[in-house]
């Protein structure tokens, strides 16, 4: 484990500021030699290390960490509970990773490079061999560190149904990780949306595993290509725990596994060529997937085809043993990883270090386990350049030189996170003539986070993951430049007649909506800011360890709406939040519903923006919102009989549909075709249709395409979402999409519990919702049932082509 003492802001020794790897290559040191094969480089450097040498690299310190009880990873204080050794101590024999330098403190940037240039030079000047350790960082709402650009959370990229624009956002605040000497990142999730009452709801990018692979892909593409490593997680079905209650076991089937929540993974690594992983907390049918081979070799390795690195997730070695009680002490629980395909343990070390080095020298632990995960490690750190002559550690640092600090909140990527957020926006609900805003309207703006500078950021934002922690002049309140709603509404020219909080979010007490109604008396509209506030562990209503019971608003916000809507003007309700609720009991007495998913930095402007009519909003629901709070859990992947029927007195059909969101213009579809109405089941066809713009305002139309099979061998939903895209429309305009889809995109895990495509008829749907699909067709699957395998078609292209009449 590391040292409590923070190094961010000391001094650096100048003799230490730049450690660089020796130029040349030493007689017969091939591992230093970059012209020379990979593998070669890997083999000569791992038979001139000892064996405690190995085990070094699979462990991690965590410099600073709180043992406190108000951490940033579950039971983090259950660590931190006596002196630990000096630091040269701890890396004598050499580190494999460094966790979080910037992220685990509110520090100014330039102090965050000077604690990695120390660090780094210890770790480099103190192990035998010179090797420097691998530093990580979390950037699911991007770059973790105080003053960073943060960006919207990672439902609202699924709101998008925009890949690239995702891509550019991971592309360009990795370019910032990788020139602070950052090398991994703890992202993307890409688990499904299983339960919204799971506090990590907010963390996911929605409940279709095609949406979750398309977008996280593309991250991992745009992280990657700025030299950063992705991280993919949480590998698998963290969102399917029991209740929706955080690392709680999970009861699944391997069909379910593999048709829901593996689809992303593997097109992370097929496509994307993710080079890390990270296994979930969960133990799935008894085994915890930190110690389960069949999950980390068999199927990800063999299977799959991965060839990167496998780190634990916080603490979840140790969990073998203090949680899952698999384990007797930390070297059994190390052991276990280890033959199970886990490398690295995170974020501290303290079963891959004494007690596994105890257990291998007494014999108990085969080498060739040791040296596979070493390997790996060394193969990592090669392919990111740790091994080279002439390394630093910050990118471009001359030796004895201190490199210019970067803007962390540049113009470039306030603008990504503006367009982000822009799109991510929700109209849910609008009854004519609500929104957007007259230019005369007089409005009063009620809620507890009309106001909030932090309403807008999820739980991995710096703001509220270091909430516990004081940022004293680093930038106020949220480390950077935002403006509320209340003040986007003001900057867009909206006449504001009053304003009152009527409540907090958390609580119960209504003593505030008297003053909250009373300020609506000169106002024509209401526009109500209600949600959650984010947090971990129980200091939020949403984010990880924030989990709920049941889909009602937290505290007493739908009180209020009732509130305000008795006033008998019309409300607009926008919900800021981490997981979508159940309106059913309000809904009706809207006028107008917006949802934002964390917008982020930019979230104020953005939602003003849709408010008055400046963005014409273009989100579309990634996860539905359920017409009751206890109608959970349930996706809009159903099958007959999880959808409604008399069979049951409970109606799980949703209030608003996966896919749905709605525009200030109009859009027609026609001209619907089908290239061929037989197709083999190695076979592949274009699916077409016309868009038009028939509204008066330019806008952008989310075409889906849905799928269904109605006679199968298993049961399969309804309905499942196989393409999709973004056309941006003109008045009159219009655009021909066209899909080309492989009959590999209808497959499934059949009775055998291979993927198989299976010949009959596919119903076909396009429109712009789940539920909203005007045009309608089917195609025959001919020719014999077909087994596919690591090989099949993942994806479905489209292209977008403007028509001229």
């Amino acid at each position: 484990m590391s040292t409590p003492n923070d190094l961010a802001g000391q001094p650096v020794p100048a003799q230490e500021e730049s450690p660089v790897l020796p130029e040349g290559t030493g007689q017969g040191e091939a591992w230093r030699d970059p012209d020379r094969p990979a593998d070669e480089r890997v083999e000569d450097l791992l038979r001139r290390m000892t064996l405690e040498e190995k085990i070094a690299q699979l462990g991690s310190i965590w410099v600073g960490a709180s043992g406190d009880g108000d951490g940033v990873a579950p039971m983090q204080d259950q660590f931190f509970n006596h002196e630990q050794p000096p630091f040269e101590d701890l890396v004598k024999n050499g580190l494999g990773q460094l966790t979080r330098v910037f992220g685990t403190r509110p520090v100014p940037a330039s102090a965050g490079m000077s604690a990695m240039a120390t660090l780094q030079a210890r770790v480099v000047a103190t192990n035998r061999l010179g090797i420097p350790a691998v530093a990580h960082e979390e950037c699911l709402t991007g770059f973790a560190a105080w003053g960073a650009t943060i960006y919207p959370t990672p439902l609202a990229w699924g709101a998008t149904f925009d890949p690239a624009l995702v891509g550019e956002m991971a592309a360009a605040f990795g370019a910032t990780m990788h020139a602070v000497g950052v090398h991994q990142g703890l992202a993307p999730v890409l688990d499904v949306t299983r339960d919204y009452r799971w506090g990590r709801t907010e963390e996911t990018i929605g409940e279709d595993p095609y949406l979750v692979g398309a977008i996280g892909t593309e991250y991992v593409r745009g992280l990657q290509r700025s030299g950063v490593q992705a991280t993919l997680k949480h590998f698998a079905a963290y969102t399917a725990s029991r209740a929706g209650r955080n690392m709680a076991p999970v009861s699944m089937g391997p069909r379910e596994l593999a048709d829901v929540m593996l689809v992303p993974f593997e097109m992370a690594i097929r496509q994307g060529g993710a080079r890390s992983v990270m296994p979930t907390y969960i133990e799935i049918d008894g085994v915890p997937v930190s110690a389960d081979r069949r999950l980390l070799t068999t199927l990800l390795r063999d299977k799959l085809g991965f060839t990167g690195l496998v780190v634990s997730d916080y603490y979840a070695v140790s969990f073998l043993e203090i949680q899952h009680a698999v384990a007797a002490d930390p070297g059994h629980a190390a052991v276990l990883a280890l033959r199970a395909g886990l490398d690295v343990e995170l974020p501290g070390t303290r079963c891959f270090g004494e007690p596994l080095l105890d257990l291998a020298l007494a014999g108990q632990v085969p080498q060739q386990i040791i040296d596979r995960a070493a390997a790996r490690v060394l193969r990592q750190k090669l392919d990111l350049g740790l091994l080279d002559p002439g390394w630093t550690p910050i990118p471009g640092q001359e030796q004895g030189e201190t490199p210019a600090t970067p803007d962390f909140d540049p113009p470039e990527q306030r603008d990504i996170a503006r367009r982000l957020a822009e799109e991510s926006v929700i109209l849910v609900k609008n009854d004519p003539g609500t929104l957007p805003l007259a230019a005369t309207a007089r409005v009063a703006v009620v809620g507890p986070l009309a106001d909030n500078p932090l309403a807008f950021f999820g739980c991995y934002s710096m703001p509220r993951h270091l909430g516990h922690l004081r940022a004293d002049g680093l930038g106020g309140e949220a480390g950077v430049a935002v403006q509320t709603l209340l003040g986007g509404l003001r900057a867009e020219g909206v006449e504001i007649t009053g304003h009152e909080r009527g409540c907090d979010v958390r609580t119960h007490d209504e003593s505030g909506f008297a003053a909250a109604v009373s300020s609506t008396r000169s106002a024509d509209l209401i526009v109500a800011v209600v949600g959650d506030e984010a947090g971990l562990f129980g200091h939020g209503t949403s984010g990880e360890g924030c989990d709920t019971t049941d889909l009602k608003l937290p505290g007493a916000q739908e009180e209020l709406l009732h509130a305000l809507a008795d006033t008998g003007l019309p409300v607009v309700a926008v919900l800021v939040t981490g997981r979508p609720y159940a309106l059913g009991g309000v809904a009706e007495r809207l006028a107008g519903i917006v949802q934002a998913f964390f917008p982020g930095e930019e979230g104020g402007p953005a939602i003003a923006g849709v408010l008055t009519g400046r963005v014409t909003p273009s989100g579309r629901l990634p996860v539905e919102i359920p017409r009751d709070p206890g109608s959970q859990p349930g996706t809009y992947l159903r099958s007959r009989n999880a959808a409604w029927h008399t069979g049951s007195s409970v109606d799980p059909t949703p209030l608003y549909a996966f896919g749905h969101g709605l525009s200030y213009t109009t859009f027609e579809y026609g001209d619907f075709e089908l290239s061929a109405d037989h197709v083999s089941t190695d076979g592949a066809l274009d699916i077409s249709c016309t868009v038009r713009n028939s509204g008066s305002r330019t806008g952008t139309e989310v075409v889906q395409l849905y799928l269904s099979d109605p006679v199968a061998s298993v049961v399969r939903p309804v309905r499942w979402l196989a393409g999709f895209a973004r056309a941006e429309l003109s008045p009159g305009e219009k655009a021909r999409i066209t899909f080309r889809l492989h009959a590999d995109r209808t497959s499934f895990t059949g009775e055998g519990l291979t993927r198989i495509v299976e010949p009959g008829t596919i119903a076909v749907t396009l429109g712009g919702a789940s539920n909203d699909s005007p045009l309608t067709g089917s195609f025959i699957l001919t020719g014999p049932l077909r087994t596919v395998g690591i090989d099949r078609v993942l994806d479905t292209p489209v292209s977008v082509k403007k028509l001229t009449d």
